[in-house]
């Protein structure tokens, strides 16, 4: 049986699959030079921003100050009013202590109980826990200041204070009140 297809020309198809391939050749060509010169112009670009000053690290104008920390004199201050802050400290301990591991093992959560022997209420305390190894060597401190107000002669327990975020070797912690003010 014959359909007759055989009068279909295909030549004419064979020629423009040659002509596409040589465009596609040709923009290939090109378009890939684009991107070499696109990519050296941002790196020229980046070379030349980093070269330029900033407002921050120039040399010109009036002299900055160092934003680094410096060491100010400390204030005279006569030997009975250290006496007296030392003092009370001195009516104010912790009398017994505990801590585990909260927050997946992290955080340190602290439970203590504050004794206050002075005549008079104490807010703002500043604990600081030392934390050390099993064997003994010392890891961490951590510090936190508890906004609460412990009455006169008497005693306030705080129950897991979160002190931070600690070392996974801790195994023992210390824990002591470094600064009070009057209530």
């Amino acid at each position: 049986m014959n359909a007759g297809f055989d009068r279909i020309g295909l030549g004419h198809f064979a020629g423009i699959g040659d002509r596409l391939a040589r465009r596609a050749t040709i923009i290939g060509v090109s378009c890939g030079r684009s991107l070499l010169w696109l990519l050296a112009a941002l790196i020229v670009g980046c070379g030349v921003w980093m070269l330029t000053p900033s407002k921050g690290n120039s040399a010109e104008g009036e002299p900055r100050k160092s934003e680094l920390a410096t060491v100010d004199p400390a204030p005279a201050t006569t030997p009975a009013a250290s006496q007296a802050a030392a003092a009370e400290l001195d009516h104010l301990r912790i009398s017994s202590q505990t801590w585990r591991r909260g927050g997946l093992g992290s955080k340190a959560l602290v439970t203590f109980t504050l004794r206050n022997d002075n005549d008079y209420a104490v807010k703002d305390l500043e604990i600081v826990c030392a934390f050390t190894r099993r064997d003994g060597s010392h890891l961490t401190d951590r510090s936190r200041v508890l906004p609460e107000i412990v009455s006169m002669k008497s005693r306030k327990t705080f129950a897991r204070i979160s002190v931070g975020v600690i070392n996974v070797n801790a195994d023992q912690a210390k824990c002591s009140v470094i600064a009070a003010r009057r209530a």
